[in-house]
């Protein structure tokens, strides 16, 4: 049994999925799978996932899956209302109207606060020292719209390495090393994906006890 997980970008696609079976591994008594689907950008995602999560959802395979997972960072897509201002405004807002478009029980929508890069923030000693004394003393989810999480990584590496900080090769290796209890600890919004994600799995496993 496996779970779709719809992402924007390569860094997703490449270090998320095994990033999140760690954490859902430890704490279920039968492992599952996380495939990665990725999209071209944003826009694609919300644009797509309507027709794709359906299709995984209700097609011939859809026994095998638990169920279908989007995410999205915040920063970055730009349909939000003009009233929604704030990190949560917009998260509740997007949450609610994405799985509205969708209208299926086994589909979730989830963001990154304000991008996946900010789980890797809860680890400060994952970087060089430099850059680890360099980083913000707030909560990982609290660097925010004006430098998000990447933005901030790609400052400190060019100012304390002169390096690019290089999204998809660092981040798939930051992300390997990363312990998912600590980022859970530290980013709520993470915590409740997973907590999710654990939920559907749970239940997944009672339903194909009953049949």
């Amino acid at each position: 049994m496996k779970f779709k997980l719809f992402v924007e970008g390569y860094t997703e696609q490449k270090a998320i999925p095994t990033f999140l079976k760690r954490w859902l591994d430890a704490h279920l008594d039968k492992r599952v799978g996380i495939q990665a689907v990725r999209f071209e950008g944003w826009q694609e995602l919300v644009k797509d996932t309507p027709l794709k999560a359906r299709m995984y959802l209700e097609g011939p395979d859809k026994k095998d899956i638990i169920g279908v997972i989007a995410l999205l960072d915040l920063y970055g897509p730009t349909f939000y209302p003009k009233d929604r201002k704030t990190a949560m405004e917009r998260y509740h807002w997007a949450k609610e109207k994405l799985e509205q478009k969708v209208g299926h029980p086994k589909f979730r929508q989830f963001f990154a606060i304000h991008e996946v890069e900010a789980w890797l923030l809860s680890d400060p000693i994952l970087f060089n020292p430099k850059i680890k004394n360099a980083l913000p003393n707030k909560p990982p989810e609290e660097v925010n719209f004006n430098e998000p999480p990447a933005k901030l990584l790609e400052r400190l590496y060019k100012q304390h390495t002169k390096r690019r900080y290089k999204k998809v090769t660092y981040g798939r290796e930051l992300f390997s090393q990363l312990d998912p209890n600590l980022a859970y600890s530290k980013c709520p919004r993470l915590k409740a994906m997973l907590d999710e994600m654990l939920k559907m799995a749970k239940q997944a496993v009672i339903n194909t006890l009953k049949k």
